[in-house]
């Protein structure tokens, strides 16, 4: 059995017909082929899959995509705007913070998260944001490094 939802996604609507119990992760990557949203752990370790809902970080892989109804969903495709990376996108390329880039999108996305509430974090504040995402290939300096450099520059 499948069922109508409508998901508002990086600003576009898209109506679908799926089955009741398939997460938000699934349903962005098979169904709306937004594939930059990683499943890592599939149980909400890693934070791979992170995305906003209504500006809140989330594991997708625990939502259940028909709950997300109505609401608003930014996956790491969402946050270039206009052709242009965003500040936190273009900190990574500059510093290298982007080993196998699998984590990254889900970090960038919690950091956007941050830099949304407080636009000169401390790095007590921006290791809390990032504590659901885990990078098994840079140690997070060069990440902590990038997150500076947009510290500093705003």
């Amino acid at each position: 059995m499948k069922i109508p939802v409508t998901l508002r996604v990086n600003g576009e609507s898209y109506e679908l017909m799926i089955a009741p119990y398939r997460t938000l992760l699934d349903v962005l990557r098979e169904e709306i082929h937004l594939t930059g949203s990683k499943k890592g752990c599939d149980v909400g370790d890693c934070g791979a899959c992170t995305v906003l809902l209504d500006g809140k970080p989330v594991n997708a892989c625990l939502v259940v995509a028909a709950t997300a109804e109505g609401s608003e969903i930014m996956t790491i495709e969402g946050l270039a705007q206009d052709g242009n990376l965003h500040p936190l996108q273009q900190a990574f390329v500059k510093e290298g913070a982007v080993q196998c880039g699998f984590c990254t999108p889900g970090i960038r996305v919690s950091l956007k998260a941050l830099f949304d509430r407080n636009s000169s974090p401390s790095m007590d504040e921006v290791k809390s944001a990032m504590a659901g995402n885990l990078c098994r290939c840079t140690g997070y300096a060069k990440i902590f490094k990038a997150v500076e450099s947009v510290v500093q520059s705003s």
